[in-house]
């Protein structure tokens, strides 16, 4: 049961349900803080080299990108709930209040990050970086070569959220009234079907060609650069997100009748395994040696919004299941959550720094793994108790008590 479901006797007021959703989605949970948790740390194991990978984490290891599909998903269902919630609520979108929330939760920890990186080189996990203009500007995933600017690349992902944070408030403005169910579908099945269509015209024009001349390296930073990383072509896990959003505002008891938690839990697991089989067919490229990131054309077209619908009807099951899982106490993964952005910003960099204080050959095994971990947690903790905190509760003074929420 969700935590808008009323007794049948009950008159439905969508303006209640859609306003109690709002505050459940905002509020703290632990489903969401499972995926959030799960997400960084297999962002964080990819990143992390063989030798410091203990041997039972060895399989999931080159899955760890994953992580960042994961991300998409929350964050369409997190911004979707907000803003549909509001613009059903209130007939309108506060474009002011939205924007400032989302400046005051990315920009700080962002900017001082990436402050670091352009006035200290010591501090830059590889050789080249992209112009500062790239990442201010949030552009840097558009034409991203990892060859021609290895450092922190991991903005791109911001990048995109940047992009949907910018488009998403406008689209909820221009559908509130005209949005219909058939509609809706239509939209979200337009952009499947053109981000497929897509992400296999530019694998068979600009990755096909460096393949079919065994250039394997120059093919993954061409696959890194047009097919992986550009905002039109990972849209999937955030339309999904933002489509559970609007079915459990909307819809709710659509979802509860035909969704109940442990049929979507079973739906989405099944996608998930599925999805997985599909990255792990190599094909052709199977003795390459090139990363799990590097998918053939089976992965990289039906590959991502599979794996994104699978792990939206996780979110689903557990959302639903929140009066039953919110009972446990698992501070750890509360924690972990909370600290997954600052985490994701600084873990390549704290990396680069403990193979500069400890040496290269004292990061392998199972001590490379812990002063990994150790030092990547420590940092993110700084970070986040010394901005991140200070500047959501700067946002929480200034802004009205109705615009706190995200």
């Amino acid at each position: 049961m969700n935590s808008i479901t009323v007794a049948n006797s009950k008159p439905l007021d969508p303006l209640d349900e859609t306003a109690s959703l709002e505050a459940a989605a905002t509020a703290r949970a632990l489903g969401p803080d499972i995926l959030r948790a799960l997400a960084i740390l297999l962002v964080m194991l990819v990143h992390l080299p063989w030798g410091a990978t203990p041997l039972p984490l060895a399989g999931i290891r080159p899955y760890g990108w994953i992580g960042v599909d994961i991300f998409f998903v929350l964050s369409g269902y997190l911004i979707g709930t907000q803003l549909m919630a509001e613009a059903a609520r209130r007939h309108a979108v506060d474009f002011k209040a939205f924007y400032l929330r989302r400046a005051f939760r990315i920009l700080p920890a962002f900017l001082l990050v990436l402050a670091f990186y352009a006035f200290i080189p010591a501090l830059r996990d590889a050789p080249t970086m992209q112009s500062a203009w790239r990442f201010l500007t949030f552009t840097v995933n558009f034409g991203l070569d990892p060859r021609l600017g290895g450092t922190f690349t991991e903005a791109w992902s911001l990048s995109v959220e940047e992009h949907f944070y910018l488009v998403l408030p406008v689209l909820v403005v221009l559908l509130k009234r005209r949005a219909s169910v058939v509609f809706v579908a239509f939209l979200v099945t337009t952009i499947m079907i053109a981000g497929m269509g897509l992400r296999f015209a530019l694998w068979q024009s600009q990755v096909g060609p460096a393949a079919e001349m065994q250039a394997y390296r120059a093919a993954l930073a061409v696959y890194l650069r047009d097919v992986y990383y550009p905002t039109y072509n990972r849209l999937d896990g955030l339309t999904f997100g933002v489509v559970l959003a609007a079915i459990r505002l909307f819809k709710p008891l659509l979802w509860e009748r035909y969704m109940p938690p442990y049929i979507a839990l079973g739906i989405g697991s099944m996608f998930v395994v599925v999805a997985l089989v599909i990255f792990s067919n190599r094909g052709s490229f199977a003795e390459t040696n090139l990363p799990l990131v590097f998918q053939p054309l089976p992965g990289a077209v039906i590959g991502f919004p599979l794996f994104s619908a699978g792990v939206t009807f996780v979110l689903g099951a557990l959302l639903d299941l929140q009066p039953r899982i919110g009972r446990w106490h698992l501070p750890a993964i509360s924690g972990i959550a909370t600290l997954s952005y600052s985490l994701y910003l600084t873990h390549k960099a704290v990396y680069h720094l403990d193979q500069m204080v400890f040496g290269k050959v004292n990061l392998q095994g199972l001590s490379g793994f812990v002063i990994y971990f150790s030092t990547c947690f420590i940092v993110a903790a700084t970070l986040w108790f010394l901005v991140e905190r200070n500047f959501l509760a700067l946002r929480d003074h200034l802004l009205p008590r109705s615009h706190r929420a995200g």
